[in-house]
C-alpha cells in the first residue's frame, strides 16, 4: 500500500509509558495497572495494546488510500482526505480482547494465549465516518443484507504482518448486515479521545466495531473487501471461538464453532487487587461492567461475605449522573462503571458480578467456562481482603 507499510522486525516500534504491564514485547502486548480503568474515558497511553507482529510506519500520509472492492459494482480507492470529507461521527465504545481476564482462567486449567489481567478493556471517544457512508460510495445502500452482486460479508484487510498468517496481514470480517446499518455505528476511525490515532491503536486508520470483541475492529486499513463467504483469515477460523471445557488440542475441531463477535456481560473491581490490605473498616469498591452487543447494564451486584449475601452497587458513566439502562442519553456501547463503600470484615472474599438488560449475569465459577484458548472468563471477579493491624503499613 503507497504510503503504509508492515515491517517485518520490531526495529521501529514506537514509544509506550513505562508503567504498562507488559504481557509480550515481540510483538507488544500490554495493559494498564487496574486503577487506570477507574475513569470513564480511558487515557491513550493507558488504553491496552493488542498486536500480532510489528506495528505498522507511515511513510507518507499523502499517498495513502484504502482500496474498496470484491462483490461491488462500483470499487474504489479512497484517501484519507476523502475520508474526512464524510460526515464525522464520535462513538463512545468499549474495545475489549477476547483474553481479558485469561490469567484468572489459566489457574483453573492451562490455557494458550497471552497472560492478560483484567485490564485487556478500555473505553474511549472514537471518530470517524461511518461505514455505512463509505459502502454508499460503492454502491450499497444503508441497511443492505447483501450487495447486488451477491456479497454478504465485509472483510478488512490489515497492512500488518503476522506469524499467524505466515506472514501475511491481519484480516477479519463482519456481516453486512451490521456494516451497512447506521445504527450499529461501525466506524473507520482516525480519531482517539479527540486525537489522531497513534500508531500503536491503528494509524492512520481502523475500523471500529462497537459491542463486539476487539479481534473484529481491524488496525492499519489497507483492504476492505465486499465477499460472500465470511473471512477465512487464521483470526476467523482457527482462532477466537468460544469451545466447551470437553475440547482439547487433541480433539478440536475448529469447523464446529462460529467465528465469535458480541462479548457477553462482564465487570471488575479495580480498585483492589487481587491480595489486598485495607487499613479502615470501611473501604471503596469500583470498577467496570460492560455488555456485548450494546446491550446496558442493569445492576452490579457486590458481596463482602464469599456470595452469601448482597448489595447493589451504584452505578454511573459520567460522574455525578446515575446511570440508568433505559435512559436512551448513555453510551449504549461503552461500560459502566460501579462502586461501593462496604464494611470490610478482618479476612474477606469480595465479589463482584454484573446483569445485563437481557437478564444475563455472569457465571459464578470459572469451570463451567473453561476453554482451551481461554477466551470470555465472565466469570465472578473475587478479590482476597484483610484489614490491616493497627501500626501496619497498608499497600494503599
Amino acid at each position: 500500500m503507497p504510503g503504509l507499510r508492515g515491517p517485518s522486525d520490531y526495529s521501529q516500534e514506537p514509544p509506550r509509558h513505562p508503567s504498562l504491564k507488559v504481557n509480550s514485547k515481540e510483538p507488544f502486548n500490554a495493559e494498564p495497572h487496574r486503577a487506570a480503568l477507574l475513569s470513564y474515558i480511558t487515557p491513550i497511553d493507558f488504553f491496552y495494546k493488542r498486536n500480532h507482529g510489528p506495528i505498522p510506519v507511515v511513510d507518507d500520509i499523502e499517498r495513502y488510500t484504502v482500496s474498496i472492492g470484491g462483490l461491488v459494482e462500483k470499487p474504489l480507492e479512497i484517501s484519507m482526505f476523502e475520508i474526512r470529507r464524510l460526515p464525522k461521527h464520535n462513538v463512545v465504545a468499549t474495545l475489549q480482547c477476547a483474553g481479558n481476564r485469561r490469567t484468572a482462567m489459566s489457574k483453573t486449567r492451562k490455557v494458550k494465549g497471552v497472560g492478560w489481567d483484567v485490564s485487556a478493556i478500555g473505553n474511549a471517544i472514537w471518530g470517524g465516518a461511518k461505514l455505512a457512508d463509505v459502502l454508499e460510495l460503492v454502491g450499497i445502500s444503508k441497511h443492505s443484507s447483501f450487495s447486488a452482486l451477491g456479497g454478504k460479508h465485509v472483510e478488512f484487510v490489515s497492512i500488518d504482518k503476522c506469524k499467524e498468517e505466515n506472514g501475511g496481514p491481519y484480516k477479519a470480517s463482519i456481516s453486512l448486515r451490521q456494516a451497512a446499518n447506521p445504527e450499529a455505528d461501525v466506524l473507520l476511525a482516525y480519531e482517539m479521545n479527540g486525537e489522531i490515532l497513534n500508531r500503536d491503536h491503528g494509524y492512520p486508520l481502523r475500523v471500529i466495531v462497537p459491542g463486539v470483541i476487539g479481534a473484529r475492529s481491524v488496525k492499519w486499513l489497507d483492504h476492505i473487501n465486499i465477499i460472500e463467504e465470511e473471512c477465512q483469515g487464521f483470526f476467523m477460523q482457527k482462532d477466537y471461538k468460544m469451545f466447551p471445557p470437553s475440547v482439547n488440542w487433541d480433539n478440536i475441531n475448529w469447523l464446529t464453532r462460529k467465528a465469535q463477535m458480541d462479548f457477553p456481560v462482564q465487570c471488575a473491581i479495580c480498585s483492589l487487587e487481587d491480595v489486598d490490605v485495607v487499613n479502615q473498616v470501611k473501604a471503596n469498591i469500583a470498577g467496570y461492567a460492560v455488555s456485548g452487543g450494546g446491550r446496558g447494564i442493569e445492576r452490579v451486584d457486590i458481596s463482602v461475605d464469599g456470595g452469601k449475601t448482597w448489595l447493589e452497587a451504584e452505578k454511573y458513566q459520567r460522574r455525578n449522573i446515575p446511570y440508568q439502562s433505559d435512559d436512551m442519553n448513555n453510551d449504549k456501547w461503552a461500560w459502566v462503571l460501579f462502586k461501593a463503600t462496604v464494611d470490610i470484615p478482618e479476612n474477606a472474599v469480595i465479589i463482584a458480578k454484573a446483569v445485563d438488560t437481557a437478564a444475563n449475569v455472569q457465571p459464578e465459577k470459572v469451570d463451567a467456562i473453561w476453554n482451551l484458548r481461554g477466551i470470555l472468563n465472565t466469570s465472578w471477579h473475587k478479590v482476597q481482603v484483610r484489614r490491616a493491624s493497627r501500626g501496619m503499613n497498608s499497600n494503599l
